[in-house]
């Protein structure tokens, strides 16, 4: 496993809301495709971007509840030639924007450019990164200032929960429209839709 710094890319908002919410503070952590926009696979161009029916609210639902909206995301795409970074960065602006135009405002995105078995050049690499390892959340935290114990994350894979689990995320949510409660793990639940997701941390953060 290779320490290799994260790249992540910040809202043009970002320090304005870091103002508004000062440290300590607690955030979600989305996954990107399969949670934020429906998994077509290596989505990279607004022409392929369809939302997740939710998206939206749930959101707004989570920043009214005080939590900052970081995306963790895997981007394979870039380790296998199919697209740059600078394609990837230039896409994630305008999804930034998009829900900037939602009323919702991302704080960052932070990728994982690399492929242990299908890298390409300099992004053959196996990371600490690339999820189901925690390093994107745990970067994070520390540039934020971000209570993971105090924290969500929503992922439909369980490599996604697992990165949750092991940063120490308080509490994650599989997204999965078949029955995949079983075998969670302690502080992990199941939702089928983003509106049940929605409710779940509405109800729990609010008490």
């Amino acid at each position: 496993m290779n320490a290799v710094a994260s790249r992540y890319f910040e809202d043009v908002g970002a320090a304005l809301t870091l103002v508004n919410q000062p440290a300590p503070r607690r955030a979600l952590f989305l996954d990107r495709d399969g949670v934020i926009n429906v998994d077509h696979a290596y989505v990279h161009t607004v022409e392929r971007t369809e939302w997740l029916p939710g998206i939206f609210d749930l959101c707004e639902t989570a920043a009214g509840q005080g939590l900052l909206l970081v995306v963790v995301t895997n981007q394979a795409g870039i380790a296998r030639g199919l697209y740059s970074e600078a394609d990837f960065i230039a896409y994630t602006r305008w999804m930034h924007e998009e829900f900037q135009r939602h009323g919702v405002s991302l704080l960052a995105t932070y990728y994982c450019p690399h492929h242990p078995d299908a890298g390409l050049g300099p992004y053959l690499v196996r990371c600490d990164c690339r999820k189901p390892a925690p390093g994107m959340i745990l970067e994070a935290a520390q540039r934020y200032g971000i209570i993971l114990s105090e924290s969500w994350l929503i992922g439909n894979s369980r490599s996604d929960i697992a990165a949750g689990v092991t940063a120490g995320v308080g509490q994650t949510v599989l997204l999965s429209a078949a029955d995949e409660g079983g075998g969670m793990e302690p502080g992990s639940c199941h939702a089928r839709t983003l509106e049940e997701a929605r409710q779940i941390i509405d109800r729990s953060v609010s008490q």
